[in-house]
Order: structure tokens, then C-alpha cells, then sequence
């Protein structure tokens, strides 16, 4: 450990632990990276109790291009981030797409309007009517369907922790630092972030300071004297055995169900020989930073009902797990925010994922590299979700929000 860094990471889930990888494996990145992370046990973190799914089903185009370089990432994972005397890490990737089902005109408009920036794109998504929905998929009831979306290359879900603890365990392999601590002070003078100070009492001198503390961001923000529109939202996840279960009855995919988002908001999708599922609360108000105490009414009063006059398959059926995590919930358009912040040139945000933190992960650590080596975006370009248009009050608008 040096008591100086070119880079500081705060929070070392999988943003911050991407940003640290796609800089250690930058040949023109000759600096220091330090990662600074509270849990070791990552056992409340976001990364680690999400649902790990990724989908290229979005409306904006710059959301579809994040996850179709997700996708790739995933999909070179294990060459990219052997470590030497160490095993292949496999992200176990269940590549089963996902399915939004329409129920109503005016969802069949956005389905629509999505589906052509897609295929723009060259995302492989097919839009089928209620015959051709029964067809792949036998155990549902579409009566009321009008429209359904199907990706059929691309999306699925995957293991959380291996993606973070790959890119961790390569990064540090490269150079970088890891230290479990708790940043409690940003050192700022003027127009720069000069250091963090640690529970511990140690200082730590830093080039730049990278925001990637989740649901703690406004807090991390307010150490450097800056602000940040995000705040802990509470998900809770129901794992469910079936009696009778419709895995296997797909004539798609080699049999295997997607993840499917019914027109209620209640998502499925297999998990094992279970089925994991969740949906949006009702009421979505800020949640304590500790608490992470499970909705249990959710499935009886939301969940259940929907899955039950969704499928035959759901009427009996058993919760076996439930857990609740925190979303790093952007409260102004429910977006990223990656970039530097306009008066603190250098302090940069990767925050406000709000629930697509795993499938942007990868492409977000590149973006703030390339900030940070080259002073601009070399690959995508992520300015239209920077840190700008939280000051001008400007949403950013993307309708495929789960």
C-alpha cells in the first residue's frame, strides 16, 4: 500500500472493479489504481443480491450498445480474465432471452417503436403475435396479449459475483490495489478532490476519485462538497418452486424459458429448478441503508396472482428464498450517470444505475477509463448519460425501464 494513487475507486463492487480492470489493462495507462471497499463480504452489496440479467431491449440506442458490448464481455470472459495458476472463471451464462408481453395499445406502441432501434442496431429481436407467442411458448395464456418482444440471441442471466470477482481478481493480477476500508472524507481544494480520508485514520493522496459507492453515492458525493441524485431503493426477489414445472416445454431454445416480463411489471425467469421472480413496489420510497428486510406481501398481493393468470404452471406453487437488495436508484430519469463533474474536473461519477448496474458494468468501467487515460471516449460515447444533464434537470429517456 502507497499513500498516493493516480486513481481511487471508491466502492469495489462490479462498477468500481471494472473500472479498475479496463485500466489495468490498458497499456497506456501508466498510473496507480487503488479500489477502497467497506464489506469484504459484499453480503449487502448490490452486485451481489441483484437478479444478474442482461438484455439488449431497450428504447435508447447508447442503453441497446452498452448491452450488446455486456454481452460480448460476458461472452469472452473467460480468456480475458485467466489468472495465471488459476482455473477459467465460467459466468454459468443461461443465454434464454428475455420476453415483454403487451397487453395494451399503448405498450404494443412502445414494444414497437423499441424493437426499431433495436434491429437498427443489429440486436436479434423478433416481434411476435399471440399465435406465434403460443406457438414457442405452449404454458402461457395470451388472450389478452397484443404484442410480444423476444431476444433471441444475447440476453439471459448470469453468475453476479463471478463477473465482479473475475474483474477484481485480474485487475489486481495487472497492478491494481485493494484495501477494505471506509472512505469518511474527500480532501478538495478548489475546483479538485486532493485525497480520502478511512475510517481507519489513514490519508490517501488521489489524481482523480471515482464514484462507484451504489445506493451510498450521495453520500460519497457529499464528501467532496457535490451532489449526486441517487438513493437506496428497496427490490425484493422471491425464489418459487413449482409443482409442475414449464421449464423443458419451450419449442424455442432448446426448450429453455426466458426471462419474462409480464404486462403487469412481474418478472420470471427459471432459475436452476426454481423460478426467480419480482416486481415493481407499489410504493418505491427511499430506503434506509441498512435495511434490508424483505416485502413479503409483494408475492401474495402483486406477484402471484399475475404469474397464476399468466400460466397454469404458477397456480401451486412454494416460495423456497426471498431476499430484498438495494437499486443505486438515479431518482431523476432512472439512468446511469458516468462522467466527470463539471465544477470538480477531477471527481467522476459511475452512479445511478438503478437496477442495470451487472449488465452496464462492463461497458461503464471502459467509458470512465478512457476518461481518465485519454480525457474523452475512445469507444462509446457516454455523454448524453453524464453528470450535465443532472445539473440542467434535463431525463435522460429510455421507456424499457424494469
Amino acid at each position: 500500500m502507497k499513500d498516493s494513487y493516480d486513481v481511487v475507486i471508491v466502492g469495489g463492487g462490479v462498477i468500481g472493479s471494472g473500472v479498475a480492470y479496463f485500466l489495468a489493462s490498458n497499456p497506456d495507462f501508466k498510473g496507480s489504481v487503488l479500489i477502497i471497499e467497506r464489506d469484504p463480504s459484499f453480503s449487502k452489496a448490490s452486485t451481489a443480491l441483484s437478479a444478474s440479467s442482461i438484455r439488449v431491449q431497450f428504447s435508447n440506442p447508447i442503453n441497446v450498445q452498452i448491452s450488446q458490448f455486456g454481452g460480448q464481455f460476458i461472452a469472452d470472459f473467460a480468456e480475458r480474465m485467466q489468472v495465471a495458476g488459476e482455473p477459467k472463471p465460467d459466468l454459468n451464462f443461461h443465454a434464454s432471452g428475455y420476453l415483454f408481453l403487451a397487453n395494451t395499445a399503448e405498450q404494443v406502441q412502445t414494444l414497437s417503436e423499441n424493437h426499431e432501434v433495436q434491429r437498427s442496431l443489429g440486436a436479434d429481436v423478433v416481434l411476435w403475435d399471440k399465435d406465434a407467442l403460443c406457438d414457442a411458448f405452449p404454458h402461457l395464456n395470451a388472450e389478452d396479449i397484443l404484442l410480444a418482444s423476444y431476444g433471441r440471441t444475447g440476453e439471459g442471466w448470469f453468475n453476479n459475483t463471478g463477473l465482479m470477482n473475475g474483474m477484481r481478481a485480474k485487475a489486481r493480477e495487472l497492478g491494481a490495489d485493494y484495501l477494505i476500508d471506509e472512505v469518511v472524507g474527500i480532501g478538495r481544494i478548489g475546483a479538485r478532490v486532493q485525497s480520502v480520508t478511512l475510517k481507519s485514520g489513514r490519508k490517501v493522496a488521489a489524481g482523480t476519485i471515482v464514484n462507484a459507492s451504489g445506493p451510498r453515492a450521495a453520500l460519497t458525493a457529499k464528501m467532496a462538497g457535490v451532489d449526486v441524485p441517487v438513493e437506496p431503493r428497496k427490490r425484493t426477489l422471491f425464489v418459487l418452486d413449482c409443482a409442475k414445472t414449464p421449464e423443458g416445454s419451450a419449442r424455442v431454445c432448446n426448450g429453455r424459458l426466458p426471462l419474462m416480463i409480464d404486462p403487469s411489471g412481474v418478472f420470471v425467469r427459471p432459475e436452476g429448478r426454481y423460478f426467480l421472480t419480482g416486481c415493481p413496489p407499489v410504493e418505491d420510497p427511499a430506503a434506509d441503508f441498512d435495511d434490508f428486510e424483505p416485502r413479503h406481501d409483494e408475492f401474495e398481493d402483486i406477484i402471484w396472482p399475475a404469474l397464476a393468470a399468466r400460466s397454469a404452471s404458477f397456480e401451486a406453487v412454494k416460495v423456497v428464498n426471498v431476499w430484498a437488495g438495494h437499486y443505486d436508484f438515479n431518482t431523476l430519469d432512472h439512468n446511469l450517470i458516468v462522467g466527470r463533474h463539471p465544477e470538480v474536473e477531477n471527481f467522476i461519477y459511475a452512479n445511478g444505475f438503478s437496477g442495470h448496474g451487472l449488465q452496464q458494468g462492463p461497458a461503464a468501467g471502459r467509458a470512465v477509463s478512457e476518461l481518465i487515460i485519454y480525457g474523452g471516449y475512445r469507444s462509446l460515447d457516454f455523454s448524453e448519460v453524464g453528470y450535465e444533464r443532472i445539473v440542467e434537470g434535463r431525463p435522460f429517456l429510455e421507456k424499457a425501464v424494469i
